[in-house]
């Protein structure tokens, strides 16, 4: 219809022109008195050649607005046939908007809605008006809708192509209806004082820190909305809407800061963890998941938050501090029975590490099974040769004799047809199912331990029997010589010499020989312990000791050294060959010994179709934080990452990417302030 307009514009004009033209001629003649023109040119002729061109033009006027009314009534019809003249009332009681365009895009009808709303559409291009309709354009088929907001309404819009009809629908309403619905929708969460039984002593000095947490945590409560409940000395129940929750999101739950600032100079500083759920209507099932949120929070070593959506992945705030060593006899005490008891109750024991199983890995199932021995329950560790990373291999191998580990190991392949009801599977070194050594083991069996000394991420067992995520050991040997240590038994649990010495090289390990941070007194403690079992120290370095081959890679690897940003280094081993994860590790502990290096990160390809990147920290920066990002995980100063189906320089681009995008929130303040 624009485009008719447009043409008829230009006819008119030439017309005008025209006449003008034949006008301008006549007068001209007129004038120069051409063949006695003014003698011959009466009034009557004057009179006669006007009553013609005004016919004429009436004519032409008449036609052209002819022609545009019938192709009016034309679109008016057609219009009709698609949407019936009875509806029409029934669309805009409704509250539909029909507008129907040419292959221009430009609209020739549309019905009474928009006229209502003083929106001018007719000869309009509909793309011009709101680009975002280009989107129906280019979708397939019918069915794509988009919202749209015009004049503070807004319409969902769905486009029939082949009638070249948009359909809008106002949902200003329910849209309203909605966004109330959700900002007010409930919020539970539970608030937790992480250390609270170490500063909360009876000296005043801590009495006055504990006071200033609570002033502090019940202000940031009345700030944001937030109903708050004290139903323990240091645990809170919080009551909040949606709206709430997202205003505590944007300030990135400035609590934890605030109450590290508060503790700040104290000999064990104060942190705080939270956990909130919200999107399920049932109030039950919100407070289960808001427990869940904070158990997660606590077993990653405390100091965040956790945020869980029903049926969505959990979202983690802060986690900038490193878990502090709370442990006490007691705890471990009542932990070790619980699990002799489990063990007890059980017919038969797997046990089992993580993929590419370490020393330490290793060593835990040892000091497993040891426990399973004196009770005498049948136990196996899960074994594939393929699946242990080399030294623990031939640790292994040299340690024990070939019958003795054909007696005490099962493959993958082979132990999910042996698991019954009454089977008890122990998973040590890992918590994450999808790294363990055999998955469908853990699918299949009922009942499940979990022993892991790294920081707890969002894929966990699921319903585990028993489990003990403690992020402030060093290693899972070290948590698994306690339990045995403290075990209210008699006669006392007895560690095979071979078996202790394989739990010392994995303390050795996971500690980098006593030098991480996570490295406590409990470490030597049970370093002490596994000596008087007979480990043999010297034997134990030895399995830690590279060949000559393996020290020229180090040196090789650690040559393409990188700075990405101030304090955080990178090195990359070739694409050409494939590297052991425990030499990808020494490479990142020999960066972490230079002056300046606040975090290291080391890649390299660990078979044909698999990278992996291992990282390690001074402390200042939360390398778990950057190793889930990239769907690992592990400590705050020692994570990995497997990137499957990834060449060293797709991961090298992940890793700059996550660095660009995640370094600042990753540092620890409260680190940089000490």
């Amino acid at each position: 219809m624009k485009k008719v307009f447009k043409n008829i514009r230009l006819i008119y004009t030439l017309f005008a022109a025209f006449e003008i033209v034949v006008i301008g001629i006549l007068l001209l003649l007129y004038f120069l008195d051409i063949d006695g023109m003014q003698k011959g040119f009466s009034g009557l002729t004057a009179f006669i050649i006007s009553i013609i061109v005004i016919t004429v033009n009436v004519l032409f006027i008449g036609f052209t607005l002819l022609r545009v009314y019938y192709m009016r009534q034309s679109s008016d019809l057609r219009a009709a046939q698609l949407v019936g003249q009875d509806v029409q009332e029934a669309y805009n009681f409704g509250m539909i908007g029909l507008v129907v365009v040419d292959e221009h895009d430009d609209v020739i009808w549309h019905n009474d809605l928009f006229e209502s709303r003083n929106i001018k559409l007719l000869d309009e291009n509909i793309l011009t008006w709101h680009p975002k309709l280009k989107e129906l354009k280019t979708a397939e088929g019918n069915t794509h809708t988009i919202k749209i907001t015009h004049n503070s309404k807004e319409y969902e819009v769905k486009y029939l192509k082949d009638a070249r009809l948009y359909i809008f629908k106002d949902i200003t309403d329910l849209q309203t209806i909605t966004t109330y619905a959700r900002d007010k929708a409930v919020v539970i969460g539970v608030i937790m004082i992480d250390n609270f039984s170490d500063i909360s002593d009876t000296s005043d000095d801590s009495n006055d820190v504990i006071s200033k947490i609570r002033n502090a945590i019940f202000d940031y409560g009345k700030e944001h909305r937030v109903c708050l409940r004290r139903y323990r000395n240091d645990a809170y129940f919080a009551v909040c809407d949606f709206a709430s929750l997202e205003s505590m999101r944007a300030d990135q739950f400035s609590i934890l800061e605030t109450v590290r600032q508060l503790g700040a100079k104290e000999p064990t500083p104060p942190t705080l963890s939270a956990g909130f759920a919200y999107d399920f209507p049932d109030i039950n099932k919100l407070h289960d998941m808001a427990t869940d949120a904070i158990d997660i929070a606590m077993s990653r070593g405390g100091d965040q938050v956790v945020v869980s959506k029903y049926g969505e992945d959990l979202v983690f705030y802060g986690g900038k501090t490193e878990a502090l060593e709370t442990r006490n006899k007691v705890k471990v005490r009542v932990l070790a029975n619980s699990l002799i008891a489990t063990i007890k109750n059980a017919k038969n024991v797997f046990v089992l590490g993580h993929a590419d199983a370490d020393m330490d890995a290793i060593g835990s199932c040892l000091g497993i099974m040891a426990i399973c021995h004196y009770l005498k329950k049948p136990v196996s560790m899960v074994y594939d040769q393929k699946m242990i990373e080399k030294k623990a291999r031939g640790a292994f191998i040299s340690t024990f004799t070939k019958e003795e580990i054909n007696k005490m190991t099962i493959h993958p392949k082979d132990v999910v047809d042996e698991v019954k009801p009454t089977t008890l599977v122990i998973l040590v070194d890992c918590h994450r199912p999808s790294l363990s050594m055999c998955p469908r083991l853990l699918e299949k069996a009922s009942k499940i331990v979990v022993i892991d000394h790294h920081r707890r991420s969002e894929e966990f067992v699921e319903m585990p029997v028993f489990s003990y995520i403690e992020p402030s050991a060093s290693s899972a040997s070290e948590l698994i010589s306690e339990l045995i240590n403290y075990a209210t038994v008699n006669p006392k649990i007895e560690i095979s010499a071979e078996a202790a010495t394989i739990m010392l090289s994995g303390i050795y390990l996971d500690s980098n020989f006593f030098k991480t941070k996570t490295t406590g007194i409990r470490t030597f403690e049970a370093s002490m312990l596994l000596k008087e079992f007979g480990a043999d120290n010297s034997k134990a370095d030895d399995f830690l000791k590279d060949e000559f081959e393996e020290y020229t890679l180090i040196t090789q690897i650690a040559s393409t050294l990188k700075t990405p940003h101030v304090g955080v280094v990178y090195c990359c081993a070739g694409e050409d060959y494939n590297v052991e994860p425990a030499t990808l590790a020494k490479v990142a502990n020999q960066c972490m010994q230079m002056k300046g290096v606040n975090a290291a990160f080391v890649i390299g390809k660990i078979n044909d179709k698999e990278a992996r990147i291992s990282c390690r920290s001074d402390g200042t920066i939360n390398i778990q934080l950057l190793a889930e990002k990239m769907g690992g995980g592990g400590h705050f100063t020692a994570a990995a990452v497997p990137c499957k189906n990834m060449s060293v320089k797709d991961a090298e681009s992940t890793l700059l990417n996550i660095l660009e995008s995640y370094l600042k929130k990753a540092q620890s303040t409260i680190n940089k302030g000490n």
